[in-house]
């Protein structure tokens, strides 16, 4: 099979266009290299340097389906600049999905996100739950959540979003390596590896155990599993929507302390003020994807996610 994987330059992109390869698939990159690396694009894999809104000059019929990963998603950046995920996030979704149509493309994969659902009124999340976004990140997932299920029932697409919740960990010689950083594992490797003085724990006081913030983290190849098992299931004509996590949360401190027990490092902490747009905990109810997909992640462990990203993070280092 031939798959075009926009954004597959970025982290979870290039994560699962290895995987794919690994499968025996044909894969395409397409990435304007904004937010990814052109090394981070695996060995095997054709390269497009260009932007989504372009596609209709690289799709055609002899591409079985689409990997949709490009997306801006910094949930702070978005509150101060909601433009910029309007435009890049909805906009150039909705030229990828024409570009799709008129070449007979006919099953999508969606990189959505946990944010959609914005503060939960339950935990852990169910797919059914009300989706009320409290930046505009998640905002602009929603919505383009909204044109993929508009576009399934008006031309015949066959489309799954799988919504994630904090993604995590290595694979191989793909890993985080986001610039600037802003996710929580690496930034606290960082600090394990004298690269910051401390971590910065944004808020202290939300109604969690211990005050700061709870995610569910995943591990990056099981996630990558899951698009697989995703593009196998896409069915014509439906929009299935998939929450990917482990069921479990785990706050700030937690990883922080898992850090500390990993690397063997102390890691000082410094409270900062909440970010703004940050709900308190996110967890996940992986079950439609259980059932679905025959999704079952196997790298649930907090310490094994962090013991992999480390040695990413060290190779990197040296």
């Amino acid at each position: 099979m031939k798959y075009l994987v926009t954004g597959g330059a970025g982290y979870v992109g290039s994560v699962v266009a290895q995987h794919l390869l690994e499968a025996g698939h044909e894969v395409v990159v397409l990435d304007n290299l904004s937010t990814g690396f052109r090394e981070g694009v695996p060995s095997g894999a054709s390269f497009i340097e260009g932007d989504i809104r372009d596609a209709a000059k690289w799709l055609d019929s002899s591409f079985d389906a689409v990997l949709h990963f490009a997306a801006f998603s910094q949930v702070g950046e978005s509150v101060v600049k909601p433009e910029k995920y309007w435009d890049n996030n909805v906009g150039g979704t909705m030229a990828l999905l024409g570009a799709m149509r008129d070449a007979g493309v006919r099953k999508l994969v969606f990189s959505s996100t946990a944010a959609t659902y914005g503060e939960p009124t339950e935990v852990p999340i169910v797919e059914s739950a009300p989706t009320s976004p409290t930046n505009p990140y998640g905002a602009s997932k929603l919505a383009v959540d909204h044109m993929i299920t508009g576009e399934a029932a008006a031309h015949g697409l066959g489309a799954v979003s799988l919504r994630y919740f904090n993604v995590a960990g290595a694979y191989g010689d793909c890993g985080e390596r986001h610039d600037p950083e802003s996710h929580l594992i690496p930034l606290v490797l960082q600090v394990a590896q004298g690269r910051r003085d401390a971590i910065s724990v944004f808020g202290d006081d939300y109604p969690t155990p211990d005050g700061t913030c709870v995610r569910d983290y995943i591990h990056v190849a099981d996630l990558a599993e899951a698009h697989l098992l995703a593009v196998q299931a896409a069915t014509p004509g439906e929009h299935l929507i998939c929450n990917l996590g482990n069921g479990e949360g785990f706050s700030v401190r937690q990883v922080i302390e898992t850090v500390r027990q990993v690397t063997g490092h102390p890691i000082p902490e410094v409270v900062a003020p909440r970010r703004g747009g940050d709900p308190a905990a996110l967890v996940a109810s992986a079950d439609t994807a259980r059932e679905r997909l025959g999704w079952n992640p196997s790298r649930a462990d907090l310490a094994g996610i962090v013991a992999d990203a480390w040695e990413f993070a060290q190779r990197r280092g040296n």
